[in-house]
């Protein structure tokens, strides 16, 4: 699907005057008056900065220093409601007649937005975020992203959660397009996503190029419109007793928006001080009543973000060589630089002819989802949630200089060029269910299908195999993951059994489905390989010297394809009992069975004992486990080299390979896990809130990518390995493996400030993390590989589990309101990460970073907001890497801590209706 990409920030005035017309329009009538104060219902105090809006209306106001509102509205009946962040609202029913006013003064409680009920970590409905026994963040997405400098959801958690970490990647193939995430330090697949409760397929993506989330398989957050999100909710403990598969580092589950006869829409724009990276993003949501109970809720998002880049350009020099058709690029030291603007301009060329890119990849994102509810009995309804996103991805791989004979031909790129990968990634999810009661027992039976598919195209590009008649586009190839979930739950609460009793049980389900799809024959062969006779004996011979298939991304071959299914039962038992009004004791087990590995019993204990009204020790002991995915077994990218007369392959084999047979690695099985934690938690009225967690999560048998068997860094054969793979045709090998085991300690803190007084609103929220993963010392390495370990499992590999993500992050955030202004500001400390440039870098400690954003928001109207602000206002890049690691000086950033785009401004006008 294509997209236009010449929406601009034209295009956001456009939206902006057409959202401002619309209110005037709909204000443009006969009215009345409605006036009134807003207070505290305990001090009395006026509350500053309430909303007072005709329910189902444009027609409000904001109250001023003293409480007071006015505004006018036509004749007619209306819901009146008053609310304000940390309030209960309060509605009136008023009827109004022309020419005259009504008074109507509220009386607001105070409610506390950490006290809602929460879905996940408890499968009893009487649960909130401050009496749960394990750690739950809730963020109310929905309101912070009217002020916040992020626009989408990996950006957003990595800003607000400080166990949350996530880097955009750069010249990293389709990693670019869907961003890595960790929380708490773990992988990308050992968090389980849910949507309203309910498992979240993985993309179809396996990380193989050295980033973090090195071989793993994560979830995309951002094919999940943000306008469709109510709040996240994040479980901060292990959870596979009571979720499945994954739940190792915790649990995200998000819960879409269900609230009706209201109209919001955002314009977004912002750029980064280099003047790119341009970002705009429009998005809408609406929901609308169905019968007394029910509701129907759309979203939808646009978003456009150009590419930045960051390359360091100055290490090219150009000067003429016939040799080479003229010209020739290449790089040099510092005192042999040399840019002649002169001659660029004599063969009419611009920067742009050379340069290489290192930076975000260009998006287009187009995403919808809805959420209903429909009362089909007074004991039954039927639910249903889904949507649909569309991506295209434009990145760029490695610059080819004209000097590279064998992936270049000069008479099609006489200065080189830059290939670029571009990917349509389209992501499809609905989930249909009925709940209600049965014989006071609720019900909850539900299907869920998620499917994930990236289609690769190489431009830009040529097969240097098929000489000047190479086109410049190829078709690479696409992989798919697809996931079909039938879940049934049942679960009863009883009130009157000791101080409160809750049992849920259940069983589900699952089928996977993971396949690849070859690209188009010139995507991955090499037309110089020819059969002759030698000596009477049919050999293979190279004869252009060149590489064959697409420059940048080679295709997928036919001999790569797979189709590979696989299934699971699970059944479930989860027991929480308040023993008395301040124990609370649970339990949970499930059992797995899994059609490739066999099965696996897990089990829970937690407990939360509070020693006042206000103070509590909570505490959790569990095991868990992670399914190795379907493309962790059967990815593969195997490409045909001639060695030595002999077509021989490498790349990366399946787990069920002959080539894995021959090393003697095993068939994955599944990682298992323990998981400890202990925490404390407290509040002082209304006004001061904290809790306080430390952690210990131990993995085995951890899957990891290993490195390249045969060959050593310099291409040259491995006497030990090499000899072994090449008697069956095999010259370079690499393998996901059950390599290692881990241990993970860590520490969280979260305290909050919430005062409420006549000079305005203040929230001050201060969030940290430490934590520390370490590879033990014991490595599960084939005996014939042992003189290998560090190609199994060296210091590249140990450096992204241990480094890649800062041991220590936090974040300092106030927000101040007052009538129509609020002023946003927070910190973001990224604590020291590391990382290793692989055969020829070397290992490298980034300083810590601090990240200053601010932003500034105007409520023109009840209805209207506009906010203007910065990320990272200091302009703040991570430390600079070493030679060694950058790719000839090329690649001066790493994609690290906050990223390295730098500054990033923005505006955003906020509608509601």
């Amino acid at each position: 699907m294509n997209f236009s990409s010449t929406l601009s920030s034209k295009a956001t005035i456009v939206f902006f005057l057409v959202l401002l017309g619309f209110y005037i329009q709909s204000n443009a009538q006969n009215s009345a008056k409605v006036i009134g104060t807003v207070q505290d219902a305990v001090s009395y105090e006026p509350i500053i900065g309430a909303t007072v809006v005709a329910e189902g209306t444009s027609y409000g106001a904001m109250t001023d220093v003293d409480g007071n509102y006015t505004f006018e509205i036509p004749p007619g009946s209306y819901n009146i409601i008053a609310s304000i962040s940390g309030h209960k609202p309060l509605s009136r029913s008023i009827e109004v007649i022309e020419g005259q006013s009504v008074t109507i003064n509220y009386l607001l409680n105070e409610e506390v937005i950490m006290d809602e009920i929460v879905i996940v970590g408890s499968r009893g409905s009487n649960r909130t975020a401050v009496d749960t026994p394990v750690p739950v963040d809730v963020i109310p997405l929905k309101d912070i992203v009217k002020t916040i400098p992020q626009n989408d959801m990996n950006q957003t958690l990595n800003f607000v959660v400080p166990s949350f970490q996530s880097n955009r990647q750069s010249s990293s193939d389709a990693t670019e397009f869907v961003d890595p995430a960790s929380l708490r330090g773990l992988g990308p697949d050992q968090v389980l996503v849910l949507i309203n409760g309910k498992r979240r397929h993985k993309t179809s993506l396996v990380n193989t190029l050295g980033t973090m989330g090195n071989g793993a398989v994560g979830t995309d957050l951002n094919a999940i419109p943000v306008s469709a999100i109510e709040r996240v909710e994040v479980l901060r403990d292990g959870a596979s007793a009571q979720y499945g598969s994954d739940a190792i580092a915790g649990v995200i589950n998000i819960i879409l928006k269900s609230d009706t006869s209201k109209l919001e829409a955002n314009a977004f724009y912002g750029i980064t001080s280099q003047n790119d990276g341009q970002n705009v993003q429009y998005n809408a949501s609406y929901g609308f009543p169905i019968g007394k109970k029910g509701h129907f809720n759309v979203a939808g998002d646009y978003t456009r973000r150009d590419a930045t880049n960051r390359a360091d350009g100055h290490d090219l020099i150009i000067f003429d060589q016939s040799a080479y058709d003229r010209y020739f690029a290449y790089f040099g030291d510092e005192e042999a630089r040399l840019y002649d603007d002169g001659k660029l301009a004599e063969y009419n060329l611009t920067r742009e002819d050379f340069d290489f890119r290192v930076g975000d990849a260009a998006i287009e994102n187009l995403g919808f989802m809805f959420n209903t509810e429909l009362e089909i009995s007074k004991n039954a309804e039927f639910y249903s949630f889904g949507g649909v996103n569309i991506r295209n991805g434009k990145g760029a791989p490695f610059r080819r200089l004209p000097s590279d004979y064998e992936s270049n031909v000069l008479s099609i790129y006489p200065l080189g060029y830059l290939p670029e990968l571009h990917s349509t990634i389209n992501d499809q999810n609905i989930t249909l269910g009925l709940r209600g009661k049965l014989n006071n027992w609720n019900v909850d039976l539900s299907h869920t299908f998620g499917k994930n598919r990236f289609d690769f195209n190489t431009v830009k590009t040529l097969n240097a195999s098929l000489g000047r008649s190479s086109p410049n586009r190829f078709y690479a190839g696409a992989h798919q993951f697809a996931q079909h979930s039938t879940n049934i739950d049942f679960s009863r609460f009883y009130k009157d059994a000791l101080k409160g009793l809750n049992i849920a049980l259940g069983g589900e389900f699952r089928q996977d489905n993971y396949a690849i799809e070859a690209g188009e024959e010139a995507s991955y062969t090499n037309y110089g390989f020819v059969d002759v006779v030698q000596d009477g004996y049919v050999v293979t011979v190279d004869t252009l010297g060149k590489r064959g298939g697409a420059q940048g991304f080679p295709g997928y071959r036919p001999s790569n394809e797979v189709v590979a299914y696989r299934s699971n039962a699970a059944a479930y038992l989860d027991i929480q009992a308040d023993f008395t009004e301040w124990w609370l004791l649970g339990g949970a087990v499930r059992f797995e069975n899994y059609s490739d590995f066999g099965y696996t019993i897990n089990g829970k204990l937690n407990t939360r004992v509070a020693w006042s009204r206000n103070f509590a020790f909570r505490g959790s002991i569990s095991s868990g486990f992670r399914a190795p995915s379907l493309h962790q077994s059967f990815y593969n990218t195997v490409s045909t080299d001639l060695v030595d007369n002999k077509l021989v392959e490498v790349g990366i084999f399946s787990n069920d390979s002959r080539a894995a047979t021959v090393l003697g690695i095993p068939r994955l099985k599944e990682e298992t896990s323990q998981n400890v934690s202990l925490g404390f938690t407290g509040k002082i009225g209304n006004i001061f809130k904290f809790s306080i967690d430390g952690y210990q999560i131990n993995v085995q048998n951890r899957v990891v990518l290993t490195g390249s068997f045969g060959v050593d860094a310099f291409g040259e054969r491995d006497p030990l390995i090499g000899d072994v793979l090449n008697k069956i045709g095999i010259n370079a090998a690499k393998f996901f493996t059950n390599a290692v085991n881990t241990e993970t300690r860590g520490l969280d803190a979260v305290l909050t400030w919430d005062i409420n007084s006549t000079a305005g609103r203040f929230t001050i929220n201060f969030a940290g993390n430490y934590n520390e993963t370490k590879v033990g010392d014991e490595i599960n390495i084939p005996t014939i590989l042992e003189p290998r370990r560090e190609t199994y499992f060296g210091i590249q590999e140990r450096t992204l589990l241990e480094r890649s993500t800062p041991r220590v992050k936090s974040n300092l955030s106030l927000n101040y309101t007052i009538e129509w202004f609020t002023f946003f500001m927070r910190a973001t400390y990224f604590g020291a990460v590391a990382r290793h440039g692989g055969a020829f870098g070397d290992f490298q400690e980034f300083s810590p970073r601090t990240v200053l954003d601010a932003s500034v928001t105007f409520r023109i109207v009840p209805q209207l907001a506009w906010t203007i602000g910065v990320n990272n206002f200091l302009d703040v890049y991570p430390e600079e890497q070493i030679y060694g690691n950058t790719y000839l000086g090329v690649f001066t950033y790493a994609p690290v801590q906050h990223g390295f785009n730098g500054m990033f401004g923005f505006t955003r006008v906020h509608f509601e209706f």
